[in-house]
């Protein structure tokens, strides 16, 4: 969904490509600034051909993301409906063989961990809990003995537990993560949202969402003196680098919507526009909800299989809706190809030229590999691609509109994938080396 596939496509041709004519003798600074200027043309173009969309194009491209799976499809697509392209979507495992959608309350803020040894899942770099309690506050703690009784009351009910203060820092940042680490708690701290009086609002927000209390200085309040009744509960919290969601239980709808209409009585009573953007912004994520995809499957593979299309699927529809849609299967990349002619002759130099035509050259690796993967010749569709200025469509073996066929990809992704592919191909043709992780032995 994130172009990931396509990135690698492209980038093996423009590093074979450009490996090639470096040890023929060619500039590899010049041939990078070739392939940057190609790719900033091919961007600006790209947009241009960008189509809107909404409605049923909406499911085609979860589908087609999802790897052709309609039921995925159908289901990212639905969720999506229901707390619109910009709401908050989460995914998780069912307790059933079948896929779910549930809508609950629940909200995210962009906030992350406070340090990346918070992290509970290395592949996908997030921190992720279940059932965990809250300490919302409006404190900054750098010290730890503020957190040691608190600390003792949460240990021994064997939750996890998430600081939201206004900082965490100094030692008591460094004990929590060292704790963390030993096993000892688990436990993740993140910055409050937003600032000033504005954050005390906002973490009032999330302690009415996971029926908490706000530990505020406004009232003289005292970490010291956290009982387990002060703490927010909350079905999942998952933190990334830059954001948290927090999905609540079930039994908060009451106090959420008296805490909307409150809101929506202090948006009546305001008359700066500014002000009304932002109690409009803490209404949107107190009344969006969250959506819930629970994936269901018979083995622990086709699981985790799952999760990873539907991830795609949300993904690339987000993308699509965010700045349009293409051609996909490859075809709008040979037509941006075809654009560069012009480029070409404008670049003097002879190894910038060289490094444009690299470009050119691996815009038409993706429609091959599709045709590869089809059972086709990748040379002659390509040729029959831009004889006949239609699309390869690798289910049917036949030449059409692609658009019009569903097989469609998101500006914003074919946009990455580019970006990517040249950033990566341009340090290994300017440098010849790359550090890699050390693939593990299989398990025995």
């Amino acid at each position: 969904g994130g172009g990931s596939t396509t990135a690698t496509v492209l980038a093996q041709v423009m590093v074979h490509e450009g490996l090639k004519n470096t040890a023929a003798g060619a500039s590899p600074i010049d041939i990078r600034g070739g392939m940057e200027k190609a790719v900033s043309h091919i961007v600006d173009n790209l947009q241009q051909q960008s189509k809107k969309f909404s409605g049923d194009k909406v499911l085609q491209v979860a589908t087609v993301s999802s790897g052709g799976d309609e039921e995925i499809g159908a289901m990212a697509a639905e969720a999506m409906d229901n707390v619109s392209v910009d709401g908050v979507i989460t995914v998780e495992e069912s307790k059933s063989l079948n896929n779910e959608l549930e809508i609950t309350e629940g909200m995210a803020f962009d906030r992350g961990y406070s340090s990346p040894y918070f992290v509970t899942d290395a592949e996908r770099q997030i921190c992720e809990f279940e059932n965990p309690l809250l300490l919302i506050t409006d404190r900054k703690i750098s010290s730890i003995a503020d957190l040691v009784p608190v600390l003792e009351t949460v240990q021994k009910s064997s939750s996890p537990l998430v600081i939201l203060a206004e900082e965490v820092d100094g030692e008591a940042l460094a004990t929590l993560v060292v704790n963390k680490n030993r096993g000892v708690l688990q436990v993740a701290s993140v910055r409050a949202p937003s600032f000033g009086e504005r954050r005390k609002a906002a973490l009032a927000d999330i302690a009415v969402l996971t029926k908490g209390t706000l530990i505020s200085e406004d009232k003289a309040m005292t970490l010291d003196k956290v009982s387990l009744a002060d703490l927010g509960k909350a079905r999942k919290i998952t933190i990334t680098k830059e954001s948290t969601t927090i999905v609540a239980n079930d039994d908060t709808k009451k106090e959420v919507a008296s805490r909307v209409a409150s809101i929506k009585r202090e948006l009546d009573q305001t008359d700066s526009d500014y002000d009304k953007e932002k109690l409009n912004e803490r209404i949107a994520k107190l009344a969006g909800g969250v959506a819930v995809i629970k994936v269901g499957a018979p083995t622990e593979t086709e699981l985790k299989n799952r999760k990873l299309r539907i991830e795609d699927a949300l993904n690339a529809t987000r993308a699509a809706v965010e700045r349009g849609i293409v051609a996909g299967s490859g075809s709008t990349l040979i037509k941006l190809g075809e654009e560069l002619d012009s480029l070409s002759k404008k670049v003097l130099d002879g190894d910038q030229a060289t490094g444009v035509d690299i470009i050119k050259k691996a815009l038409s690796a993706s429609a091959k590999q599709n045709a590869l993967n089809a059972g086709e010749n990748g040379d002659v569709v390509v040729s029959e691609i831009q004889r006949l200025g239609k699309g390869f469509n690798a289910a049917t073996g036949q030449y059409e509109d692609l658009i019009s066929a569903g097989i469609i990809d998101a500006v914003k992704v074919i946009r990455l994938a580019l970006q990517d592919a040249v950033s990566i191909a341009s340090l290994l043709i300017t440098t010849e080396v790359i550090i890699a992780d050390k693939p593990e032995p299989p398990p025995s």
